[in-house]
């Protein structure tokens, strides 16, 4: 039993949490850098302790400034949040070894799902679809396989994430200089530079399963996310439930995100990627081992708070529900607003807030950490506000998400919501019939407009 936790992350995760820990009558402290000293987490958390400078090396990744400052606070447990900490094998046995409660998976769980080239090994022992590839970090034999599947293919990382140490292969003659170039990326953003190789779909769809596992054995799973809206691998829009998945294949991907799940003895809140072809035949891709960003579209639609029982299973609660509970209760929608000017190539666009008016009205959410006067750091990630738009069925979702984008107002930084509006307002992404090429693709119709009016 823990009464004090450590919330070693920033920005709106952070409050997520902290929010999350006082409904249940649980005492926060944050564990802040000194960018972030004024943010609205630290502020109201009950308890802040400065861990470092700016650079997330010095701060957010130091693991002994981290598990210093919980000793120094005698929190009980941590919650990593997403990104940083939240997947590192080195933390949680750290934190296992303080007596201090990981808010997460087990190290073996994340070490099973961190490897991606591992997880797809794992994935297939439980007999659930992967797309052709080779798992192992061997240059000749992958050309040789690559020739195999047939080009495409595409080059990934297998400590890797967010598009980083990934590339799409179209000839024989590129794999080579792009094998090395993904090594370089993969050393340089994970510590890590091995790959793997997977046939590379044309126009499949990004779809998972968030899944809540408790100490007990117990696992449900949730209405899948559709998160196709990407550039360079990045999520910009995602919707929940899937405006594409039909009853067959979400049965299919309940099976096997559960089947997983059971078989490596998760626990805590994990999700299941896979790719759907464009014959709705679905293929496991990877497994985050953490809370993710796109959790709120799964709350709405389930009304289950992922963070609380995230929190809960930590403590060895068993799930209050099981699978037969879950239903699918309306739409969600979820924009990513990022401080970037996709004008500029989505240029990062720190700097200071000098006006913020957010939505809000019947199905809207907003979480976020800005305010008025706040002044986004310049050293980490974009994300500055997520807009949650909530409808009995996707077209009321979508014209509520119309509205709070008509509604919202930030001045002084430049960010995507112009982007969204375009998105929005398309007949390809209001029809649902989008994949994950579709946003670049669309951008690339803008520019080459642009260039024809110049």
């Amino acid at each position: 039993m823990f009464k004090k936790v450590f919330v070693a992350n920033r920005g709106e995760i952070a409050l997520r949490i902290i929010r999350s820990c006082k409904e249940l009558g649980l005492s926060t402290v944050i564990g802040f850098s000194e960018a972030d000293r004024d943010s609205l987490p630290v502020q109201l958390a009950d308890e802040k302790i400065c861990i470092g400078p700016a650079p997330a090396s010095e701060s957010y990744l130091n693991i002994p400034s981290i598990v210093g400052a919980i000793e120094i606070t005698k929190a009980q447990a941590v919650h990593p949040g997403y990104g940083f900490l939240a997947e590192s094998i080195q933390f949680v046995e750290i934190c296992k070894a303080s007596g201090i409660t990981f808010i997460g998976p087990t190290s073996n769980n994340i070490q099973l799902m961190g490897d991606k080239a591992l997880a797809r090994k794992t994935a297939k022992s439980y007999k659930i679809p992967v797309i052709a590839g080779y798992e192992e970090n061997m240059l000749n034999d992958a050309l040789a396989h690559a020739r195999k599947i047939g080009f495409p293919v595409i080059i990934k990382a297998s400590a890797g994430g967010g598009g980083r140490g990934m590339r799409k292969v179209n000839t024989i003659e590129e794999f080579v200089k792009l094998w090395n170039t993904c090594q370089e990326e993969a050393k340089a953003s994970f510590g890590e530079d091995a790959l793997y190789v997977e046939k590379f779909l044309e126009r499949p769809k990004h779809i998972e399963i968030q899944l809540l596992g408790d100490k007990k054995g117990n696992i449900v799973v949730f209405p899948e996310r559709d998160c196709s809206i990407q550039r360079r691998h990045q999520k910009l829009i995602e919707e929940s439930p899937s405006p594409s998945v039909s009853a067959p294949l979400r049965k299919k991907l309940y099976k096997y995100a559960s089947r997983l799940a059971k078989r490596i003895g998760y626990q805590s809140a994990g999700t299941v990627e896979f790719l759907a072809d464009s014959d709705n035949n679905p293929y496991f891709i990877e497994m985050n081992t953490r809370i993710q960003v796109e959790h709120p579209i799964t709350e709405l639609v389930s009304g289950i708070d992922m963070v609380k029982h995230q929190i809960l299973v930590a403590r060895g609660d068993k799930l209050p529900f099981s699978q037969k509970d879950i239903t699918i209760r309306g739409h969600a929608i979820e924009c990513r607003i990022n401080a970037e000017d996709p004008s500029r190539n989505f240029m990062p666009s720190p700097g200071r807030i000098k006006k913020l008016i957010l939505p809000g009205g019947p199905g809207i959410r907003v979480d976020t950490h800005i305010y008025e006067g706040y002044t986004i750091p310049p050293y980490y990630d974009s994300l500055i506000l997520k807009l949650i738009a909530y409808g009995m069925n996707r077209t009321e979702a979508i014209y509520r998400m119309q509205r709070a984008l008509e509604e919202i107002q930030i001045e002084g930084v430049a960010t995507t919501v112009p982007l969204h509006k375009r998105i929005f307002n398309h007949p390809v992404f209001l029809s649902g019939r989008y994949s994950t090429k579709w946003l670049e693709n669309f951008l690339a119709s803008e520019q080459e407009q642009e260039k024809k009016e110049a």
